[in-house]
């Protein structure tokens, strides 16, 4: 299916977390505004480890694909995976032509768990919070067992990320280029190398300790922790042990990476779908508008008062009183929605504090503008009765 298929499919729905990881979705429900509401949380790392190991297995695809090029098979390229993916499975049973059944017990593919929205799914998006469960036994991988003292329960949320959430700093994200730059065929030890800088950056308990302000290591279940990683990309392995670990990388981190999609998808993407599709402002745009309509409705009601108790004439002066009223109640109101109606009309929502972009998705943008219209309607309801009220009070000079 071409993208202009999956648009269109798209027009009465909203986009399925598969779609956007797959970069098939149009602002604001894009991979990189998503990217961005998870970076407020401070959990980005976990969405970072996801499309580092989808580069890895890339890598691992392309690895694959030159043995089959080159005329060779994989059982005699590298018979240590051979036999080790007939044994326990491999995601890549179709790419190194293993028999497609041997490979599907541990294949969990993540197209098939990316479900589409329905208007109801939409009106369950308000009751989506709940918290994701450990995930279940995992292929064997290289591993040792360690205590569980200081680990977060959950990869989201308050005791997720390990970091504090920030709403300013903008970090450079891990980036998973679908094409694969090189100029040489691929070895074992590039793939060695992928492996290493994913388990050093994302998962060795290490992290944590060295430096805070660089942590980068994301929470998982005692029963899919990777405690050791015993290769090194600088030293090919020539032992039969470390021959037989090397066999394990190509799938080393499926299991997790299967683990964080469901993590993100049931837990973060819910709530960044209420946001982005249902709403259009950052969390500090909000907070400035509650300050800013708090501050033009008490000059509001100063100024009513005393037209009021000055008893000024002509009366008709009072009708003044709609811009302040306006201003505090559209941004209190924008506040209260986290939609600003106007930004809307122009056809924007915020990608950080007070910059934006257009809405490009066409069924989010249909929804926005009619939540936009509805915060409109109660906008200049409130601010006809706050000025009506204080125009039909008698005026009483004190």
């Amino acid at each position: 299916m071409d993208d202009q298929d999956w648009s269109t499919s798209r027009n009465n729905r909203l986009p399925s977390f598969t779609e956007v990881l797959s970069r098939r979705t149009r602002p604001p429900v894009d991979l990189f505004m998503f990217y961005l509401f998870l970076q407020r949380e401070g959990s980005e790392d976990i969405l970072d480890f996801w499309l580092d190991v989808q580069q890895h297995e890339n890598l691992c695809r392309a690895y694959f694909k030159d043995v089959r090029k080159s005329g060779r098979t994989i059982k005699e390229d590298w018979p240590q995976y051979w036999d080790y993916a007939r044994r326990r499975g491999s995601i890549y049973g179709t790419v190194v032509g293993m028999n497609p059944e041997g490979g599907a017990a541990t294949k969990r593919s993540t197209a098939s768990t990316g479900e589409l929205l329905s208007d109801q799914d939409k009106h369950n998006l308000a009751h989506a919070d709940e918290k994701y469960r450990d995930a279940g036994s995992p292929n064997t991988r290289v591993a040792t067992t360690s205590p569980d003292a200081g680990r977060s329960p959950s990869p989201f949320g308050v005791n997720g990320g390990g970091r504090t959430p920030t709403m300013f700093t903008m970090k450079r994200a891990s980036r998973a280029p679908t094409i694969i730059p090189r100029s040489a065929a691929i070895t074992r030890m590039n793939l060695i190398a992928s492996a290493e800088r994913i388990y050093y950056r994302y998962l060795s308990p290490a992290a944590n300790t060295v430096n805070s302000s660089e942590n980068h290591e994301i929470y998982l279940p005692p029963s899919l922790r990777i405690h050791s990683f015993p290769l090194s990309s600088s030293q090919e392995p020539r032992s039969t042990a470390e021959l037989s670990l090397m066999a394990q990388i190509p799938d080393l981190f499926h299991a997790q990476k299967e683990y964080c999609f469901r993590a993100m998808e049931q837990d973060a993407f819910p709530r960044f779908l209420r946001s982005k599709a249902f709403g259009n402002l950052t969390p500090v745009s909000s907070l400035v508008r509650l300050i800013v309509g708090l501050l033009s409705l008490w000059v509001g009601l100063a100024a009513a008062f005393s037209l009021v108790f000055l008893d000024v004439q002509p009366k008709s002066k009072r009708f003044f009183l709609f811009i302040p009223f306006t201003i505090a109640v559209l941004c209190l109101v924008s506040h209260q929605y986290e939609l600003d109606p106007i930004l809307v009309f122009f056809g924007q929502s915020e990608t950080t504090p007070f910059r934006t972009l257009t809405i490009r998705e066409p069924y989010v943008r249909r929804l926005l503008v009619g939540r936009a219209i509805w915060v409109s309607i109660l906008v200049m309801a409130f601010v006809a009765a706050l000025t009506l009220l204080f125009w039909a009070v008698p005026g009483h000079r004190l």
